[in-house]
């Protein structure tokens, strides 16, 4: 029955309107137990986690898009009014992500994105200074962090990194957060959502309450309450060194498990080494990710020089001949000034100066080449010009300002320990 209340688009996908139900990916609770085991169900309330994984196209009440630096929630009857003119929101309901919708007023026009981790980075409200997605791509890439993971964050700050981790692991994993700022930590746990002044659970909007634990604890003095749990742990404190411990006893000890420090001084990347290495942790690396950005653009593709010198070689012969013709046909017209004149006033016996000059004239022609009509062609005709280049080819050049310095990542491997030799091994 909730499969037939979505309309049909003609390539397959769904149409979803207002007041209906959507196609997403459940977050399962006891009361949902009946529904299919495959893991997909269908829910009233859109949230934006869920909507990163549906297949809708289009736009429904109650999702999130960027509305330059702050989110924007669709609520049917509301307007959003901004330099570039008066929208409703009921116009984007039913629009494909990504259209360009123009104002009312006819002043400007916008473009509704769907909600992802990365367009949240740039959107989200700051509480603190956040990780970017240079530096958050990175750490999950050398924290082996995948679906189904188990992931220790400390602090949550802005819930920036938390984001781009949830999504990775999934509902088949789950990431233990760590605040030591409790308005913070409240502040992530409820935000004001504007312009109503409605308080809202930020993770449970973005439907990441069920596999995503906020806890309010010093990590550094009381750790965090867990053994031999986690896959990996990523620490952004102002003393990661005093929970290396802590961390490790969190951390698998059957298998390699992983951690990550983010210090935006070598002071501090200088003291957590020492400690990683006194809690027997081993391959550690350091990292400064660095953003340069580049210009593209496109350019014909260049011919080979052999092809452009040969065409240079065809195109002075074919000036060499005209000079020729030229330098012949002057010496001719200097021979016989008074042309046919001067064959009259030759005697009668002497007639074999027109052979002779006849002789001289079909000599000159040999020479230059015979037929005068297939030089001139060629001078004006296509050797001469270059083909135009059937295709083009992209080239970048760097931009002269770029991102400065941002943190140092650690990284560093906790090995499972070797079994003694009195253990027996199967």
């Amino acid at each position: 029955e909730e499969v037939a209340q979505n309309k049909k688009r003609a390539d397959g996908s769904k149409v979803i309107s207002a007041n209906k139900t959507c196609p997403l990916l459940c977050i399962f609770t006891p009361s949902q137990s009946n529904l299919p085991s495959s893991g997909i169900g269908y829910t009233q309330t859109p949230c934006f986690l869920e909507k990163m994984w549906s297949t809708a196209r289009e736009i429904a009440a109650g999702d999130t898009t960027r509305d330059f630096i702050q989110p924007l929630v669709v609520t049917p009857g509301k307007d959003l009014n901004n330099k570039y003119g008066m929208y409703k929101h009921e116009d984007f309901i039913g629009l494909p992500y990504g259209s360009k919708v123009g104002s009312r007023t006819g002043r400007g026009f916008i473009h509704v994105l769907r909600p992802t981790p990365e367009l949240w980075t740039l959107a989200l409200p700051h509480r603190t200074q956040i990780l970017y997605i240079a530096d958050i791509s990175l750490i999950v890439s050398y924290l082996d962090i995948r679906r189904g993971s188990r992931v220790i964050e400390a602090g949550t700050g802005s819930g920036s990194f938390s984001h781009s981790v949830a999504r990775t692991i999934g509902p088949l994993g789950h990431l233990h957060s760590y605040e030591f700022h409790e308005a913070r930590a409240n502040k992530a746990r409820r935000v004001l959502r504007r312009p109503s002044s409605v308080c809202l659970e930020e993770f449970s909007q973005h439907g990441m309450s069920e596999f995503v634990t906020l806890t309010h604890q010093n990590v550094c003095k009381d750790g965090f309450n867990l053994t031999d749990t986690v896959d990996s742990v990523f620490l952004d404190l102002p003393a990661p060194w005093d929970a290396i411990g802590h961390a490790k006893q969190a951390m698998r000890k059957d298998r390699a498990a992983r951690i990550c420090c983010f210090s935006p001084c070598m002071e501090q990347v200088l003291r957590t080494v020492s400690a990683l290495n006194d809690a027997g942790f081993s391959e550690i690396t350091m990292y400064e990710t660095l953003v340069r950005t580049h210009d593209v653009s496109q350019v014909p593709v260049l011919q080979p020089i052999s092809d452009v010198v040969e065409k240079l070689k065809r195109a002075e012969g074919i000036r060499e001949v005209k000079r020729l013709k030229q330098v012949a046909a002057g010496q001719r017209s200097r021979e016989n000034p008074h042309g046919e004149k001067r064959k009259r006033d030759q005697p009668a016996g002497e007639g074999s100066e027109p052979e002779d000059s006849g002789g001289k004239r079909l000599k000159t022609e040999e020479e230059m080449g015979g037929d005068d009509a297939a030089p001139d062609n060629d001078v004006s005709g296509n050797d001469v010009r270059l083909p135009v280049p059937p295709a083009k080819i992209s080239v970048s050049k760097a931009m002269a300002e770029v991102r400065g310095h941002t943190s140092y990542l650690t990284f560093a491997v906790l090995l499972p320990a070797v079994p003694s030799a009195e253990t027996p091994v199967e």
